[in-house]
Parts: C-alpha cells; structure tokens; sequence
C-alpha cells in the first residue's frame, strides 16, 4: 500500500516570530555589552551636587517685624535665589521665576519655602514685599555675631557663577543647582518628583 504524503508543516512563521522577539532583546545585550555606551541613569534637568552639601544650621535673624528663623534651611524643602543684593532685573526675573514654581506646584507648596540669599546688603524691601509675599530675605551681609564662621561656609556652599537656583532638602543639604541664563523648566518637575518621593518636609 502506498502511504498518501502528508504535507510538511512550515517552521519559517515559527522562525520568523523567534527573530521578531529575539533581535531586539540581542541588539540591546550588544548596544550595552558590546560597546562603551552605557545610559546616563537620570531623568533630572539640574545640576546634580555631588557629594550632596551639608549647610550649616543656622539661627539667622529677619527683619525686625519677623521672628528669628531656627535653621534657616532644614524643616521645609527651599528654593534659593543667589544674588548680590542689589535687585537688579535679572534678579527680579529669577525671583518671578521662583514664585511661579512654587505657586505651580499646587498643595505641595506649603512644603517649600522660597529663600532670597545675599550677601552684602540687601535690597529693594519695598519691592520685595510687595511682589513676593513669603519670601524669605537671608541678608548676610550684616554685622550679626550670632552668624560666626557659618556665615562664610554658607556663602562658598552657594558659591557660582551667576544667578542661579538652588534645591535644599528639609535636612539642610544642597542637592541641585539651575543655571538661570539657560531656561530652567525641568526645576518645577525635579522638585515635584522630589516630594513625591520624600516623606520629610
């Protein structure tokens, strides 16, 4: 008796759906392994300070209608503007900025405090108070004792070049810096993912 042939079952479609799934997982291994490209593995938009910085804890003293300030950088997550004390446009610029992302940040706000940090006398009070309700004025350029040596080592932790905007943490470390020449627009998101993650502040 002669067996009818049976057709052969094709393994291309089997082949060709293993190479489908198989060469984009064999291109990553090569891309990772077989070359010196490794990813960057962050997703911020500022300056990343490493090592973090911590700054002194210190008791600085506000105006006259104001309270001493305990610390003034732990307790609240900060956004410091750095300037010369003389509210330039610049500055006001940067401090516009400031609140427009403290403001943006929505029921997360009352986590952050807005720092204005200076060092020789400052400023435009007036002007500042007016526009920027909640502005914390650190002026360091006064003859305060109770300032010592902390004074300094404050003012060369946020020493740059420029203006610029500084993350601090509610532990007093400095974490992140934004250049305020280039368009800072990942600071909002950089903080907003920083107190989404953080159960302190």
């Amino acid at each position: 008796m002669i067996e009818s042939a049976r057709p052969k079952s094709s393994r291309l479609p089997l082949v060709g759906l293993f190479l489908l799934f198989a060469a984009p997982l064999g291109t990553a291994f090569w891309v990772y392994y077989g070359t010196g490209w490794r990813p960057t593995g962050t997703t911020n938009h500022g300056t990343l300070i490493d090592p973090v910085r911590q700054l002194p804890l210190l008791a600085y003293r506000l105006p006259e209608t104001r309270p001493a300030v305990e610390k003034l950088f732990t307790g609240k997550w900060s956004l410091v503007v750095t300037g010369d004390g003389t509210c330039n446009e610049a500055c006001r610029n940067t401090l516009v900025y400031a609140r427009q992302i403290h403001i943006g940040l929505g029921r997360l706000s009352t986590r952050v405090q807005r720092v204005l940090l200076v060092p020789s006398a400052c400023c435009d009070r007036v002007y500042l108070e007016r526009e920027h309700p909640g502005l914390v004025i650190a002026d360091l350029g006064g003859s305060d004792p109770s300032l010592g040596a902390g004074r300094d080592i404050l003012l060369d932790a946020f020493r740059g070049d420029g203006l610029q905007i500084f993350i601090v943490d509610p532990l007093g470390n400095l974490m992140m810096s934004y250049d305020t020449r280039r368009d800072p627009k990942g600071l909002r998101d950089d903080l907003k993912k920083l107190l989404d993650l953080s159960h302190i502040g």
